[in-house]
């Protein structure tokens, strides 16, 4: 019943506090043209790599899942301590180059100022709007978390059933209508034929392919996924046949055709729960732009770190040194320099008198010294 009680004070009090502190234009002040650095870097990128996109989101999606919108999935594992990068969902996530890049080029604009975080979730609304996605206004004045360790990545699969899939977005606080409008972020995506490969043959221990599934998108799939080799091991193919990365409502037609791609994007368009939206996507491209946007704003809230907490990392890809704290030393009485005098006895209090000295023992001749006339050493007892 404890947890209970913290999570509703969690809901209702702590994470309020923390939204309140993200804000449009956080940096309008303290680095004016951080936001036109962000877009102009993934700009260059876009015209020559349309995928940076998708790369983009899904690096997005994979840091905001786990411990929240901390820039954790950036940083580099050492001996000591394995990140994020080293978990099976994340060894295909790309992207990072850009990322340092912006950081770099902001670290010489306004050092340690914007944080890592930020520059994710800003270049991918950037990468949206590239590909003809909606421009969502994004509040920012994340700080980048202090944390990144591969046991803590839990992400949803791909070949799960909606009930299943929709367990780890209801404990992020989003709501089925939320995780079937991200989704929508595989109208531009891409998969590897190792999440995927099962669909084509084999399908739940049968020799055949996945019945769902378009029988001319099963051969075209089993086509590239054959083309496997040493310089190529686990090809790609885009989630949206049709319209591939261009960001439109072309992926909810896609799926309703049965031209899914993933298990859970065609899933989205068979279940009961999910498919009137799925429909109502496919018809109406402007609800769904309106919808990914609000979906997105509220991704990237999920456990921010706000004020005084986390850092703003001067490297994306490492936290900042830990400076140790140096002992204070007393100082030494200069040359000349006198001792502080002892305080005098305020008016009309008596000082307080000295003790008197006790007077020796006098030893008759019989007597004998104590520790046989050695002097005692004080340090020892």
């Amino acid at each position: 019943m404890r947890w209970k009680c913290w999570i509703v004070l969690l809901l209702f009090f702590i994470l309020p506090l923390a939204l309140a502190q993200l804000r449009p234009g956080f940096y309008s002040t303290s680095c004016r043209r951080a936001e036109s650095i962000i877009f102009n870097a993934v700009l260059r990128r876009f015209s020559t790599d349309k995928t940076i996109s998708a790369a983009l989101l899904r690096m997005h999606f994979h840091d905001c899942f786990v411990t929240g919108c901390d820039a954790s999935i950036l940083i580099d594992s050492t001996e000591q301590n394995p990140s994020e990068k080293e978990a099976g969902p994340n060894l295909t996530v790309r992207g990072y180059e850009l990322i340092d890049e912006i950081k770099r080029a902001l670290e010489v604009e306004c050092p340690s100022t914007v944080s890592c975080a930020d520059i994710v979730t800003i270049a991918t609304r950037d990468g949206v709007v590239l590909a003809g996605g909606p421009n969502y206004t994004i509040p920012t004045g994340r700080r980048d978390g202090l944390r990144s360790f591969v046991g803590d990545v839990d992400l949803p699969g791909p070949d799960l059933t909606i009930p299943e899939a929709f367990q780890p977005f209801r404990a992020k606080g989003l709501t089925l209508n939320d995780m079937v409008t991200l989704l929508g972020a595989h109208t531009v995506g891409i998969a590897h034929c190792s999440f995927f490969q099962d669909r084509l043959s084999g399908f739940q221990g049968t020799a055949a392919a996945d019945p769902k599934m378009n029988r001319t998108l099963v051969t075209k799939l089993r086509s590239s996924c054959d083309a496997a080799n040493s310089n190529n091991p686990d090809p790609t193919a885009f989630l949206d046949q049709n319209t591939n990365n261009l960001f439109d409502n072309k992926f909810y037609s896609e799926i309703l055709s049965h031209r899914g791609v993933l298990q859970i994007d065609q899933e989205l368009a068979l279940d009961q729960s999910t498919v009137p939206l799925v429909s109502k996507f496919a018809s109406n491209p402007i609800e769904f732009r309106q919808m990914f946007g609000n979906a997105m704003i509220k991704l990237g809230n999920l456990q921010v770190l706000v004020g005084n907490a986390g850092q703003i990392r001067k490297n994306c890809r490492a936290f900042n040194p830990v400076r140790p704290q140096q002992p204070i030393k007393p100082k030494p009485i200069g040359q000349g320099q006198q001792p502080k005098p002892k305080p005098k006895p305020k008016q009309g209090q008596k000082p307080k008198p000295k003790p008197k000295k006790q007077k020796p023992i006098k030893r008759g001749k019989k007597d004998k010294p104590i520790n046989g006339g050695r002097k005692q050493n004080p340090k020892k007892f």
